[in-house]
């Protein structure tokens, strides 16, 4: 991991994990519009969907929660929400995902790395249901672009992930949960990217595929965040994913259908404003 990669790989990691750690609120009124504070966080997953190897990261850095009427910093959002209502919202979400040397990576081994992966574009919620006042069932349709940050900043096409996600807590308890189920797709490009072996880099062990578009993943996934204080949240996340259907299971680079991400982190709010979010 290069020292100009890891800087843009925290803040793609304080976005992601932040985001447990930012519990939904049906009375966002009682929110303070913005808050500054730490995050401290560990993730591990596959170097890439269906890879043996794992890649992984410890950071410590600032974080910033702003609920603006329009513009947006929070629950891994980061820019306008140009939506929302009771039950529907439609905004700008973000994602992103570990970087991974190929040297470290024996079935990609002297292919080019794997560069930080940063996502974003439109997505669509609704809320489908309400089965108690404090649990929640919303469907979330994100269509994202997809940027790698590898000595520079260049296209690596688009990727699209409907989940169905429930959310809960219980009366009177300071834990909250949520569990989510969604299909990953991505373009030629994308797919390209992570399953491409080009003819200049095939080998005996690993013959030249030319990857399509199509599936890559099925993702189920669990969080959980409790309030230890009123100024500072721990929170955790698994997620499971199956590759079995992935549309280039013919590729040399996958190598398993199943994979297993993690991560834990602490968020401690050191200020927060006096003025409300609307």
């Amino acid at each position: 991991m290069t020292r100009t990669t890891l800087p843009l790989l925290a803040a793609g990691l304080a976005l992601s994990l932040g985001a447990a750690a930012q519990t939904p609120s049906t009375d966002e009124a009682h929110l303070p519009l913005w808050e500054l504070g730490v995050f401290a966080g560990a993730v591990s997953t596959p170097a890439y969907p269906a890879s043996i190897e794992r890649s992984g990261l410890v950071a410590v850095l600032p974080v910033l929660v702003y609920r603006g009427d329009i513009f947006r910093a929070e629950r891994g959002n980061v820019g306008a929400r140009l939506v929302h209502t009771e039950d529907t919202e439609f905004d700008i979400g973000f994602a992103a995902s570990l970087p991974a040397s190929s040297n470290d990576i024996a079935a990609r081994n002297g292919m080019p790395d794997l560069g930080t992966l940063v996502e974003f574009g439109p997505r669509l919620k609704t809320v489908l249901a309400r089965p108690s006042p404090h649990s929640q069932v919303r469907v979330e349709l994100p269509v994202r672009s997809v940027l790698e940050l590898r000595g520079g900043v260049r296209s690596q096409g688009w990727a699209a992930e409907p989940e169905l996600i429930w959310e809960t807590r219980a009366p009177g308890s300071a834990w909250r949960f949520a569990t989510g189920a969604s299909l990953i797709w991505g373009d030629a490009q994308l797919n390209r990217y992570l399953y491409s072996v080009p003819t200049e880099y095939a080998t005996a062990t690993r013959p030249a595929y030319e990857a399509g578009s199509g599936l890559i993943a099925a993702r189920l996934s669990l969080s959980a965040s409790r309030a230890l204080t009123p100024d500072v949240r721990v929170f955790g996340f698994v997620r499971s994913e199956s590759y079995a259907g992935n549309a280039n299971t013919a590729s040399p680079l996958h190598l398993r259908n199943t994979g297993t991400s993690t991560g834990i982190g602490l968020n401690w709010t050191l200020g927060r404003s006096e003025a409300r979010a609307r």
